[in-house]
Parts: structure tokens; C-alpha cells; sequence
């Protein structure tokens, strides 16, 4: 290398900083000399004035179009940080943004109205949308999530990566806290959800931030004034590269609490093949310790929220036999303990079926013993094509005396961390790699599977398959509860098991196609249906 081409891999970092981007170099001249003013707390940013979005559709009419437009909120050299939770049902949503200086969280209460549920920050967002008459086809408000999928660093002296959700999880109505926020130098993007009802076409739009949000924030940047054009490609004119990035965007922006209508997917792709804390031990452990000889310390702690998303459905409707009535229902398991609940199964050779066991760690992180948790076995059948993990759970339908009337027949199950509970819990882990059966509940050449419940983070299995739902087609009228109830067997160590059984009210009345279930609410959250 010659001299002057030493200079120049020298001088460019220095160009940088003289041309007023906010590369820090610590204890450097250069450093103490930069007089930069910092970035404004939040800032718009338009990064295109005309944009093109495509609507992939696919067979049967479904659809995925990305709504980003290239409008983001900017963090600056501090996060924007709320926290959303409440302190039970019968309490309301409260959120206060966090701020930290020297070290020190202060946490001050949002205006009223600025959010009323975990679905995010109230018409945050102004959106008008002219079609190429002039006419206005999208007029009004919209909530804003700062944790978007759509997320990136924009600043070369930004953090590597961000500790936020990647979604809101707003659609389980037990959940109980939340945390939201833009990491230092990172952006969100501003993306309207009304786009993807509009027909193909062009359009005018104005984009902007409602006024209450500016001033109380301190927001900058002008509001976006765009040109869209929406076009559709259908399923036959995609090319393979162009269906794994629709198929990909459109999981990262919608993801499933609906484990049946997931499959493994490619083994290669799992999430055990790059997250370390999800890859299985080398080899299962050579000493067993019982319940009670294991080491004091962190541990689980499973919960059962209420069932929720109660309805009856006809036979017909799930592939069974018409006029049969089943009750249909998701049930969520969550970890609120101090440990994720840590599983690994190995595989008895030759066989379908795995010994699993339970792995206990310190305060540290470190791995400090190991239980026997029973077996983990290979689920063949189209739509699971995955390792199960069995008696994790139990579902059962209750006469109003509490004698057992119908028992589901799901039992078994893969670990995955569909929901958020409880992200205001200490050490919630706020972004799972594990969050669909795809990425981590392993292949049917797999010699050994890990599978991972986090803290603060939920299981949610949504049971409408018959004999995973339950059969009243010949029950009697009159008030029944369904139970949910984790770690029937006591296989798993836990903090305590006081709290693994939930009920929820149901009733029944009716006759034939007239058949009706009420669900009464819980504390007003997912009521009643016919």
C-alpha cells in the first residue's frame, strides 16, 4: 500500500466529522472539537417524495402489501421509551415515558388519551389520500406502534441494536404490560395501515403528526406530502426471489398467535441455527437431579391467562360433521417467573420420540442443573410437522360444579413465544428469536430440539381442530367453565403452582342450529358472543 492511499483510509473518518455527521470519536481531538448540536429529541423523516407499493397476491384472493411509505420517527441521541401496563384487569391501562440521565430512570405519566390500550399511541398520525380525480379516499387518524418492524439504525453513531419489541402485541386482550420504544438513532416507520384496502392506482397523500404529539414530544420535521402508486402482482407472475421477500415481510409484519396453521419450515432456517440460546446442549446431561435436590435460584413460573376468543362453531366450518356444535378457543400459558423455562428433548435412536429435560440457571445466566421433564415426540400430521413437548398444558371443559365434562385432546406442544404478557416484569426478554413454530421446534432428522418459554412472554394455542375443541353437541344447557391449566403433571420446577389454573365462564343454551354460547366478560375485556 503506498502512502498516499494510508492517507486517504485515514482522512475520510475526518471528513465525516468535519461535514457534521455525529460520529463520536472518544478522547480524540477531533471529539473535544466537535461542536455539533445534538439531534432534536424526535424527528420526521421522508425519505421519498414518490413511492411505488406492491400488493402480492396470492392464491384465493389473499394478499400482502407493505404499507411503508418511507415515513419514519427518528429518534435522537437519546431513546424514546414508554411503558404500558396495568396493575391487574380491573385496573386501567396506564403509560408513562421513561428517560434516563445518569443512569437514572424518571418515569412521568402521559396525558390523558394519548393511549387507551397496548395497540399504541392514540391518532398520533394525520393521513389524507386523493385519488387521480381529486377526490379524497382516506381522510382522518390513525394510532401509531413505535415498535415497527420497520425499524433501522440511522445514524452511524447509533447502537448496533435496538432492545425493543418488534410489534405491540395488542391482540391478546389479557395482556398485561408492555414496553414501547425507538432506540437512540433508530427509526420507526410511519405506515399507514388504510393503504391496503385501495384499488391499484395513484395517489396524493399528506402525511403529518397531530399537533398535541408535536408539541408535547418536541417533535421536528416537516409533515410528508407523497406521491403512491399501488400495484398488484399476482401469484402466477411471481418470481422465486420475489415470493420468499413478499412471504418474509409479510410474516415479520404480521406474526401468528395460531400455532395449527403453522409448519416447521426449512430446518435450515430455524431459529436454533444462528440464536445460541436456542440451540440444544451437545448432549444430554449425564447427571439427573431430582426436584429436590436442585440448586436454589431462579426459576419459571407459568400462569394461565383466561381462555379467550370464545365461539361456537358448527362441525361444518371445521371439516367435521355438519350441525355438531364445538366450542372454539385460544389459551395462553406465560412465564412470569425470574428464568425462561429452558427444554431440551434427545432423541431415543430409531424411535419418534425424545427425553426431555429442564435446565435451571443462576443469577448469572450460569447453568447450575438439570431435571428429568418427560418426553418431547414427533407430530406427523399436515399442519404440526414439528417436536412437541407433552403435558405442558391441559384444557378441559367444567360442569358448573367443577366435575370435568370434555377434556381436549391437545396435550403436547412446541414452546414458542407468541405473545407479550408482561414486558414490565425484570428481565423480560422484549425480543424472542423464537416466535413461530417455523423457527424453532425442529425437524423430523433432528437429533436433539431446545425449546424456550421467556420471561414475560406467552404461549398461545388456538384450539378450533375437533378434539382439540370441545364437543357440545350433546350437553345440556346451563353454565360450564373452561380450565387452563399448565404443567398438569408437576414435570416442571417452578416458582410456585398456585397459579397455573385459569377459568373462564361460559353458557350454554339453545337447541340444534339454534344453539348459543354467552361469554361474560372479565373485567370487561373480550366479551360476550352469540
Amino acid at each position: 500500500m503506498t502512502g498516499t492511499a494510508r492517507s486517504m483510509r485515514r482522512w475520510r473518518p475526518l471528513v465525516a466529522l468535519a461535514l457534521g455527521a455525529t460520529v463520536v470519536a472518544t478522547g480524540s481531538a477531533v471529539a473535544r472539537a466537535d461542536t455539533t448540536p445534538p439531534p432534536p429529541p424526535l424527528s420526521l423523516v421522508t425519505t421519498a417524495t414518490d413511492v411505488t407499493l406492491t400488493r402480492y397476491v396470492y392464491e384465493f384472493g389473499s394478499f400482502f402489501l407493505d404499507p411503508n411509505t418511507g415515513v419514519y420517527l427518528m429518534a435522537g441521541k437519546d431513546p424514546f421509551e414508554i411503558e404500558v401496563k396495568r396493575k391487574s384487569y380491573a385496573d386501567p391501562i396506564v403509560a408513562q415515558q421513561v428517560t434516563t440521565r445518569n443512569g437514572k430512570k424518571t418515569k412521568v405519566p402521559l396525558p390523558a388519551g394519548m393511549v387507551t390500550d397496548f395497540g399504541g399511541l392514540k391518532d398520533f398520525t394525520q393521513l389524507t389520500m386523493t385519488d387521480a380525480n381529486g377526490t379524497a379516499v382516506v381522510s382522518g387518524t390513525q394510532d401509531f406502534c413505535p415498535n415497527t418492524y420497520e425499524t433501522s439504525r440511522a445514524r452511524p453513531d447509533a447502537p448496533d441494536t435496538t432492545p425493543y419489541p418488534a410489534d405491540c402485541f395488542d391482540r391478546n386482550p389479557f395482556q398485561l404490560g408492555n414496553v414501547w420504544g425507538i432506540q437512540s438513532g433508530w427509526t420507526a416507520a410511519i405506515a399507514p395501515s388504510e393503504l391496503e384496502d385501495l384499488p391499484d392506482g395513484t395517489y396524493q397523500a399528506s402525511i403529518d403528526i397531530a399537533q398535541r404529539y408535536r408539541d408535547y414530544f418536541t417533535i421536528t420535521g416537516a409533515g410528508a406530502n407523497l406521491t403512491i402508486t399501488i400495484e398488484s402482482i399476482f401469484e402466477g407472475e411471481l418470481s422465486a426471489a420475489d415470493r420468499v421477500r413478499a412471504e418474509a415481510k409479510a410474516k415479520a409484519a404480521q406474526p401468528a398467535a395460531n400455532h395449527e396453521h403453522l409448519t416447521e419450515g426449512d430446518a435450515t432456517a430455524q431459529a436454533s441455527a444462528y440464536s445460541p440460546d436456542l440451540r440444544p446442549a451437545a448432549r444430554r446431561p449425564e447427571t439427573v437431579r431430582s426436584q429436590a435436590a436442585l440448586p436454589k435460584g431462579p426459576r419459571p413460573d407459568l400462569r394461565s391467562l383466561p381462555a379467550w376468543g370464545i365461539s361456537l362453531a358448527d362441525g361444518a366450518d371445521l371439516g367435521d360433521v355438519p350441525g355438531r356444535k364445538y366450542i372454539v378457543f385460544g389459551a395462553t400459558v406465560w412465564n412470569a417467573g425470574t428464568s425462561p423455562l429452558v427444554v431440551d428433548g434427545f432423541r431415543r435412536t430409531g424411535t419418534d420420540l425424545m427425553d426431555a429435560y429442564q435446565y435451571f440457571y443462576d443469577a448469572k445466566g450460569k447453568q447450575v442443573g438439570s431435571t428429568n421433564a418427560g418426553t418431547m415426540e414427533w407430530d406427523k400430521r399436515e399442519g404440526h410437522l414439528h417436536w412437541h413437548f407433552t403435558d405442558f398444558a391441559q384444557y378441559n371443559l367444567l360442569t358448573a360444579d367443577q366435575q370435568e365434562a370434555v377434556r381436549s385432546g391437545k396435550e403436547a406442544f412446541c414452546l414458542v413465544n407468541t405473545d407479550a404478557v408482561d414486558y414490565t416484569i425484570p428481565n423480560a426478554k422484549v425480543r424472542p428469536s423464537n416466535t413461530d413454530l417455523s423457527s424453532s421446534c425442529g425437524a423430523n432428522t433432528a437429533v436433539a430440539v431446545r425449546e424456550v418459554l421467556d420471561i414475560g412472554n406467552g404461549d398461545t394455542y388456538t384450539q378450533f381442530l375437533p378434539g382439540q375443541s370441545f364437543d357440545v353437541t350433546d350437553l345440556p344447557n346451563g353454565t360450564y367453565y373452561i380450565e387452563v391449566k399448565a404443567n398438569p403433571s408437576d414435570r416442571l420446577a417452578e416458582l410456585s403452582t398456585t397459579n397455573n389454573t385459569s377459568l373462564r365462564k361460559v353458557i350454554l343454551s339453545g337447541s340444534g342450529n339454534d344453539r348459543k354460547l354467552e361469554v361474560p366478560a372479565v373485567h370487561g375485556l373480550d366479551g360476550p358472543t352469540g
